[in-house]
């Protein structure tokens, strides 16, 4: 796949996971909320790690340069 993320967009989404595990751990989430965001942080982390987002690709859409 091609990339279609920028670093910062990527570093972006590393950071919304920290916090959403943070506020889990810390208490402050639970029940459904908790598992609808940790899902969502789990997929900002593997978008991260890849950096591709299969919803940017319908849309044509690329934050990376070039």
């Amino acid at each position: 796949m091609k990339k279609n993320m920028s670093n910062f967009d990527r570093g972006l989404r590393v950071v919304v996971a920290l916090v959403v595990a943070i506020l889990y751990f810390a208490g402050q989430i639970s029940g459904t909320a908790a598992i609808i965001l940790g899902i969502l942080a789990a997929v900002f982390i593997l978008t991260s790690l890849v950096g591709t987002c299969p919803l940017y690709m319908p849309f044509g859409l690329s934050t990376k340069k070039g």
